[in-house]
């Protein structure tokens, strides 16, 4: 039997976003989540050494100075009394919530500082969270290597890299080892978002207006809950017929929704990329998505309707794939195969461990 690329190696993580036990689900919880349970599966001991949130949504300077406390206090507490360690790994570093704790106990322990989805950005070096901006470039000078998820990250991570810093691509991951059930692609079309206020909802309304424009006798069932599900339901009251509520799903609930859907409709508004449409695309679901930044990256390659043409376009995009089941199914096959080799646990395990692995050996 093979050794695991991370037997033996103890990882110190942190997430100072959102910690992955935290109550409130996210796609951030669930990515650290992913991230632990991909080192731990590569033979890793993988330790969460902090659940401080340094958190800051609105450029508050007291929160901020506040946060800077907890984190001197917690520095130095792990310090002293954290486990032993060979490589700390930090998920999604930014000017919202920069790593405060990471730079300064692995500089301490004398062990490689990584960080994964860690994003410069310039213009908020001005402003409420000017500290925090500066705070976040500062951690991102720290580390050895720096892992991103899409395109739109690579860019300002390459304009600013810090001497010879690594920066490598990790695509964004299902925790799988291998790919889920296939859908039968012939039932109901399918969405799943949670449903609250901002993006979530400009991507329901983007849906909506679609709906109005896409012919024939098409179904649409939808997954998900939140604070704004009455405004959500409000929009799709003029399909009330057709529109099937399906509320926040377990796990093996949502499996079986992509098994029983035949394709996956969400316009993507803003979103980092998404872990949906990688779920989507695993049991083989045609996307009907806009062709937007970091969406781009986890989607099957090809051509998706812009943001601009509005859903007039994905209606017609959707529809044609609704009226051609020989085309769901060539494309089905084609996204599964996609998943397979770019976006399952192993094949993210090994981009990981190849370049975190020399930053752990003795230096000379």
């Amino acid at each position: 039997m093979a050794v695991l690329p991370g037997t033996g190696k103890r990882v110190a993580f942190y997430a100072p976003m959102k910690p992955p036990h935290h109550p409130v689900p996210s796609g951030d919880r669930e990515i650290a989540r992913n991230l632990i349970d991909l080192m731990s599966s590569s033979g890793a001991e993988v330790q969460l050494v902090s659940d401080i949130r340094t958190y800051d949504k609105h450029g508050d300077t007291e929160l901020q100075s506040n946060l800077r406390s907890q984190a001197a206090i917690e520095s130095s507490r792990l310090i002293e009394q954290m486990q032993e360690a060979d490589l700390w790994v930090t998920y999604h570093n930014y000017y919202k919530a920069p790593d405060l704790i990471g730079p300064v106990v692995a500089h301490a322990r004398g062990i490689p500082y990584v960080q994964i989805e860690s994003t410069r950005a310039k213009k908020r070096l001005t402003g409420g969270w000017e500290h925090f901006a500066k705070a976040a470039h500062a951690a991102a000078d720290a580390a050895a290597a720096i892992f991103y998820f899409t395109e739109q990250d690579r860019f300002a991570l390459e304009r600013d890299r810090f001497g010879n810093q690594t920066v490598a691509p990790l695509p964004p991951f299902l925790p799988l080892s291998a790919l889920p059930a296939a859908s039968s692609l012939d039932g109901p079309m399918l969405v799943a978002g949670m449903m609250r206020a901002g993006d979530k909802l400009a991507s329901y309304s983007i849906i909506a207006e679609t709906l109005a424009h896409l012919p024939g006798d098409w179904r649409l069932d939808i997954a998900g809950d939140g604070p704004a599900r009455p405004e959500i339901e409000a929009l799709m009251s003029p399909f009330s017929d057709r529109v099937r509520f399906l509320g926040q799903l377990s796990r093996a609930e949502l499996a079986k929704a992509y098994e029983n859907a035949s394709l996956f409709l969400w316009p993507g508004v803003n979103e980092a990329f998404g872990m949906v449409f990688l779920e989507a695309q695993a049991h083989g679901l045609p996307i009907v998505a806009q062709d937007r930044p970091g969406v781009r990256d986890v989607l099957l390659p090809g051509h998706y309707p812009a943001a601009e043409e509005g859903g007039e376009a994905l209606a017609s995009f959707a529809g044609q794939l609704l009226a051609n089941r020989s085309l769901r199914t060539q494309t089905a096959l084609k996204a599964r195969t996609h998943i397979a080799n770019r976006h399952l646990a192993p094949a993210a395990a090994k981009r990981f461990w190849d370049t975190v692995l020399p930053l752990m050996e003795p230096s000379e």
